[in-house]
């Protein structure tokens, strides 16, 4: 679950993408500096959370790595974010704003988890059954997990569909125990 001080600051941050027209680039944006951080430079990330080094130390260095990859409105939010010490929230920012743009483009994110990978084919059949039973724009990550054996098992928000057939073998068994018990 995204925290509260998360959701405060990409509320923030999603307002004023709303007044500018610009929900989604800020969100790209986003993305790539949560990218950079996490997956690319974590040491300038570290710095970036370290008590250590100074607010406006790190502020120029937001103000340099990031002068030409990304907006002003991006470079000053990170520097609000140094200023508060709420660098470290990041990338549960990153994921609140992302549940403020579906929500706003009417879209869920889902995931299916099947024993093996599923065609690109496969992938958008299922988006467009679930577009249509939920009524909204459905996009499907595929997760490869052998351990269910066959079949797959969607989950969408807080609803979870299992068509798994790990799970139809254990409800088998379990009638079993029953019948044999």
């Amino acid at each position: 679950m995204i925290n509260v001080v998360a959701n405060r600051y990409a509320e923030a941050l999603f307002q004023l993408g709303e007044e500018e027209n610009s929900t989604d680039i800020l969100f790209k944006e986003l993305e790539k500096v949560v990218d950079m951080m996490t997956k690319v430079s974590k040491d300038f990330y570290k710095v970036l959370k370290s008590p250590l080094v100074s607010k406006s130390e790190k502020k120029n260095l937001v103000e340099i790595i990031f002068d030409k990859e990304v907006s002003s409105n991006i470079k000053n939010f990170l520097k609000v974010l140094v200023d508060k010490d709420r660098i470290a929230f990041l990338e549960d920012i990153e994921l609140a704003y992302k549940d403020l743009l579906n929500k706003k483009n009417n879209i869920i994110d889902g995931v299916a988890i099947s024993a093996i990978p599923m065609s690109e084919t496969d992938i958008k059949e299922l988006e467009v059954k679930l577009s249509n039973k939920y009524n909204k724009n459905v996009t499907i990550e595929n997760v490869v997990d052998k351990t269910i054996l066959g079949g797959v098992l969607v989950r969408l928000g807080n609803e979870q569909i299992d068509g798994t057939v790990k799970t139809r073998l254990d409800k088998m068994k379990e009638k079993l125990s029953e019948v044999i018990s």
